[in-house]
């Protein structure tokens, strides 16, 4: 991304070879500067930063809408992965959800269950734990979604991301790249190769 394009900065100098003949004989070099790299981030690492780390982020399919509005209010969060009674994943529920499918249509949450409203496991896009963030973005913008559950080669949900641990885990590349570059520019920081 910005790192890697960045992390090389070519610089040209220009010397005389003689006093008396500097206007003649002009000789450019060139030097890479190469900046330590902060590694390309996947979703794990959005995942291990996000708030939905640190909580059961799940809710049966069975459970009323009302407790998975109890639970987006306790924790703070929009969107929660569904579960069967298999405890296998089977969809996610949002606010979204939740405003245009109960709210809207007069419903009440007390009644209806999670299954009725939560987008189902057929139509659900998910993302592997190490896809790049990039990828991660795409997936989110392409289907105008802001939550991703994360999905192993087993078929298990391991973990699920939002838009904001994707955009935090940006600025924070940037904010390396822009400190890397700083750092070079007083001339802290980096190497240069021939």
């Amino acid at each position: 991304m910005l790192a890697s394009c960045a992390s090389t900065f070519i610089r040209s100098s220009v010397r005389a070879r003689q006093p008396a003949a500097a206007a003649a004989a002009v000789q450019i070099s060139r030097r890479t500067m190469v900046a330590p790299k902060l590694g390309e981030r996947d979703a794990s690492y959005a995942w291990n930063k996000s708030c939905y780390s640190g909580m059961d982020y799940s809710i049966g399919e069975d459970s009323t809408v009302y407790e998975a509005v109890e639970k987006f209010a306790a924790y703070n969060v929009g969107c929660l992965v569904t579960k069967d009674a298999d405890g296998k994943l089977s969809g996610v529920v949002s606010e979204r959800d939740y405003v245009t499918k109960i709210a809207l249509l007069g419903e009440t949450g007390k009644s209806t269950k999670v299954k009725q409203i939560s987008t189902k496991v057929a139509n659900l896009v998910t993302a592997s734990p190490n896809e790049t963030v990039d990828a991660c973005m795409a997936k989110m913008l392409s289907r105008d979604i802001r939550h991703l559950p994360l999905v192993d080669d087993k078929g298990e949900c391991v973990g699920i991301i939002s838009i904001k641990d994707l955009i935090k885990s940006c600025l924070e590349e940037k904010e390396h790249t822009i400190h890397s570059l700083a750092s070079f520019a007083v001339g802290e920081g980096g190497h240069f190769v021939m």
